[in-house]
């Protein structure tokens, strides 16, 4: 499994609560909600890092 590091990240109120909300919808932590949209992201602009074997 991939290191993980921590960091700061500043958020608008309201966009926190949205993704709080979907978060909740679908059983993830706001934490891990935020690592899918971002991983998503990654594939969708085919820029997801190599993977280390």
């Amino acid at each position: 499994m991939a290191k993980k590091k921590a960091f700061a990240l500043r958020v608008n109120e309201d966009m926190l609560k949205a993704i709080e909300k979907w978060a909740a919808d679908e059983f993830r932590s706001t934490n891990g909600q935020l690592e899918w949209m971002l991983n998503e992201s990654l594939k969708q602009a085919k820029r997801q890092p190599k993977k280390k074997e």
